[in-house]
């Protein structure tokens, strides 16, 4: 069965403040590439078509246009996307969510829309009737196939790195103009306020709080703030998302000389950084990444670090796809987007990276702070260091 080709998916560029972000006719080609890419998949699986809920895979399909979220920590929005192997798009809505979704998420898109009242989710038998078939889901549904979208996702094309590098970007901004604001005294809810402030004013959404000060850095690898006062140790530990793709990010602040130890266990993390970064190449196994860090941990001094906390993994429309474990058999791609976070008893690394045919890309590099450089195999690794003040 042939896929029914459309050349026209999209009738708009992607613009940011007057900027094109990506260019309409480029924006059609990921479109139709994610399209044909979808239609195949369903074919090969023997499946009439696939009802898409999830945020993640929604954001993904459609380039970034729609934002279904109203509830923010919820995995699925108000409005669900059913893909036959047809070619046929549609969407699925309530008559009261409709007029908004066609105005600001589908009206540009080539998505037929499906409407029903309400009080009366009609989704899962007008896919059904739709698809005419087995029917694939990507959230548990009664008489469909449940099925995993992410091998399709990451790989992500030059369009999506566009989108990428502008969020990757402003979030760096973001994050180093709280840190500049940061002064002792502030609680870690006003860490949490300054950065979130400076994210959503630029129209980009938190996903993540992790703001800690002095001993509770120390303590935990996942500290999440609960209000102690800063005296001279900060940490801003977040994620953000936009379009569907999530950055990572963590910087740090220390007012008064930087302890020597504390300044000796930054190196070691970028280092260890260096060492995950050096062995992000294609084909490269989680099993092999692990071992990687470990390795790198114990030749800095520190054997057995990592057991303290995950190391990190891919990114992109997931804040990890997938983190780095003993025996992981998941495999790096080309164009994966990448977010490492080793760290040492108060010292860590952590950005935002892409493997961009053989080459990392930095997507969240800060200038305006101390370069920690650690080499591995001849290459050289750059790694935040500790903004002094």
């Amino acid at each position: 069965m042939e896929t029914a080709i459309t050349t026209k998916r999209i009738n708009k560029s992607l613009m940011v403040n007057g900027t094109a972000v990506v260019a309409e006719a480029a924006w059609n080609a990921e479109l139709d590439a994610k399209h044909e890419k979808l239609a195949g998949w369903l074919r090969e699986n023997k499946l009439s078509g696939v009802l898409i809920r999830r945020n993640e895979n929604v954001a993904w399909l459609t380039g970034g246009a729609v934002e279904l979220r109203v509830l923010t920590p919820c995995e699925t929005g108000v409005a669900s996307l059913l893909v036959t192997a047809e070619g046929k798009r549609y969407y699925f809505t309530t008559e009261n969510e409709a007029p908004r979704l066609h105005d600001e998420e589908f009206g540009a898109l080539d998505f037929e829309p499906v409407l029903f009242p309400w009080y009366a989710d009609e989704t899962a038998a007008a896919a059904q009737k739709l698809a005419g078939g087995p029917l694939g889901s990507d959230t548990p549904l009664a008489g469909t196939v449940s099925v995993n979208l992410y091998p399709l996702r990451a790989s992500l094309n030059e369009t999506e790195i566009a989108r990428y590098r502008w969020l990757g970007t402003q979030t760096a901004d973001a994050t180093i103009e709280a840190l500049q604001e940061v002064e002792p005294g502030l609680s870690e809810y006003d860490l949490e306020a300054l950065t979130a402030a400076n994210l959503l004013r630029r129209g980009i959404l938190p996903s993540v709080y992790l703001f800690a000060v002095d001993d509770r850095i120390y303590k935990y690898k996942h500290a999440v703030a609960r209000g102690a006062r800063l005296k001279k140790y900060g940490m801003l530990n977040l994620c953000s998302r936009k379009w569907g793709l999530a950055i990572s990010i963590t910087r740090f602040v220390h007012f008064g000389e930087l302890p020597a130890e504390l300044d000796a266990r930054f190196k070691s993390a970028a280092q260890v950084n260096a060492a995950l970064l050096d062995a992000t190449r294609v084909g490269a196994t989680s099993a092999e990444l692990f071992r990687a860090a470990q390795a790198a941990y114990t030749a800095e001094g520190f054997p057995g670090e990592e057991r303290f906390h995950h190391q990190g993994g891919p990114t992109g429309y997931g804040e990890r796809e997938w983190v780095a474990t003993p025996e992981g058999k998941e495999t790096v791609v080309n164009n994966q987007a990448f977010a490492w976070n080793p760290s040492i008893r108060g010292g860590k690394a952590e950005d935002t990276v892409i493997l961009h045919d053989g080459k990392i890309e930095w997507l969240t590099a800060t200038p305006e702070l101390p370069v920690i450089t650690a080499e591995v195999n001849g290459k050289v690794y750059p790694a935040a260091g500790v903004l002094v003040k």
